[in-house]
């Protein structure tokens, strides 16, 4: 069975679907180990980031 990089089978995904549905076997690599913390100190969310949503765009996007 070969290994895939994700790139690699996000851009031969019909063709592995299509192996996989003739029940062929198709294993992805992950890219590398996580690292939660990359982005500590270099990311700032300002507080109105979590205030309530104006009620208009709420309603857009529960599709109102």
């Amino acid at each position: 069975m070969p290994d895939y990089e994700v790139h690699d089978a996000q851009t031969q995904i019909t063709r592995l679907a299509a192996q996989a549905a003739s029940n062929a076997s198709v294993a992805c690599a992950p890219r590398g180990k996580r690292r939660p913390d990359v982005l500590k100190g270099k990311v700032v969310i300002d507080d109105s980031f979590f205030d309530p949503l104006p009620e208009a765009e709420l309603a857009a996007w529960e599709g109102r």
